[in-house]
């Protein structure tokens, strides 16, 4: 089988604007979500830069039972999806009588393993515990709270890939319903921000600190780029076979054409180069399209000195003179990880269905591998009919996802 996959549902929570509306006016308008966190100064941080989250206010949308055991990136998930649900025409009642799947991107739960120690060694009695840590702390909490709220059916699984989680969620829900193995699933990722979730990235001294100007700080391709803003939030797709969604009347955003991966199978945190090209080479194959036929990259690139190089260095390698427009939304959004490539491709269906591109914000002086690129630092007005979208992460997952206008 080779059942061509559409996107019909969008959603998006995140540090740029709660909703699709919040978020596509500040992507035009290059605004920064990131700012200081006083708190991570408190805590021992050596950089206090973070995206700026805020959290949903659930009691009302939720009962009690549901609540205790979804954690903060659960939370955050549960209004993207609402969004994308909503999007997509699909209520309840849709749900109660089809089969729907589910694949999201999470890689960690710091918070609830962390409270739950602390009250343990307070009361020194497992049983004090409660029973929503268990639920909140599994890398799986995003998908068993969703798949239990929404009452989803189908395939259900947690990608655990790095900051590649939610572009291989979107890449393998793609293939599934490709496959004939699903008519319909939702796809993501989600991140969290709390203070206990990036300490351990902070104590490897990967984040910018550059205090003295938060929206500054994260400079992706920039030569005096520092180090990564840590972020989060979560993006929700509705992933739908085509002539499923054209028999429901469902509104198209776009189509996956497109999915590639590979694996770097060198250092555990150092990118590749020939890494990321493999993996944008195979979406290229998969879409059966030339390299000259994208209009737009949304690249990876972190702000991180050597991460930037290496993206750089193969999207040179691979677009050679046709050299797409380029950008990196984490420029405004700092590194929203398990989250980042599924509300990458959300911020670049945004940018698709209003004919521009987002800013690199903080562009002001490229580096000698920059400098080869066609590097977007202001807002763009262009029509947009192809679109590529990589995702890199630690343990040399790549992924690269390739989105056609319908």
């Amino acid at each position: 089988m080779n059942k061509r996959v559409v996107i019909t549902g969008l959603g998006i929570y995140s540090c740029i604007g709660k909703n699709l509306d919040e978020v596509a006016k500040s992507l035009y308008a290059g605004k920064s979500g990131i700012d200081i966190d006083p708190e991570r100064i408190k805590y021992g941080y050596r950089s206090p830069l973070t995206g700026i989250v805020e959290l949903p206010q659930l009691k009302g949308l939720l009962d009690r039972r549901l609540r205790v055991g979804m954690a903060e990136e659960g939370e955050y998930a549960y209004m993207a999806t609402l969004e994308a649900l909503k999007t997509a025409n699909i209520d309840m009642d849709y749900l109660d009588n089809n089969e729907v799947g589910i694949f999201y991107g999470n890689d960690s739960s710091a918070k609830p393993v962390i409270e739950a120690y602390n009250v343990l060694m307070e009361k020194k009695d497992t049983t004090l515990m409660g029973s929503g840590f268990i639920f909140q702390s599994m890398n799986s909490t995003v998908t068993m709270n969703l798949s239990t709220v929404f009452k989803l059916r189908g395939a259900n699984m947690t990608i655990s890939a790095a900051c590649a989680s939610g572009s291989h969620s979107i890449g393998l829900g793609y293939m599934f319903i490709k496959q004939g193995l699903q008519d319909m699933v939702l796809c993501g990722g989600a991140q969290e921000t709390n203070i206990h979730s990036m300490a351990s990235f902070d104590a490897l001294s990967a984040f910018s600190v550059r205090t003295d100007e938060p929206t500054k700080a994260s400079r992706p391709f920039d030569a005096s780029r520092d180090g990564l803003i840590p972020s989060g939030g979560a993006a929700t797709l509705v992933l739908e076979e085509y002539e499923h969604a054209v028999k429901r009347g469902a509104t198209i955003y776009g189509e996956v054409i497109g999915y590639g991966f590979s694996s770097n199978g060198m250092h555990i945190s150092q990118p590749s180069d020939t890494g990321c090209l493999i993996a944008m080479q195979r979406a290229l194959q998969d879409a059966r399209i030339a390299a000259k036929e994208i209009d737009y990259v949304n690249a990876h690139a972190t702000s991180t000195p050597q991460g930037d190089v290496m993206e750089a260095i193969a999207l040179d390698r691979i677009f050679g003179e046709s050299q797409p427009l380029i950008s990196s939304t984490k420029s405004m959004t700092g590194h929203e990880c398990w989250m980042a490539g599924a509300s990458e491709v959300v911020y670049s269906l945004l940018m698709m269905q209003n004919s521009f591109i987002a800013p690199n914000i903080n562009f002001e002086t490229p580096d000698e591998y920059s400098a080869k690129l066609n590097i977007a630092a202001k807002t763009v007005e262009k029509k947009l009919n192809v679109v590529l979208s990589n995702s890199f992460g630690f343990g040399g997952t790549n992924s690269a996802l390739i989105i056609k206008r319908m």
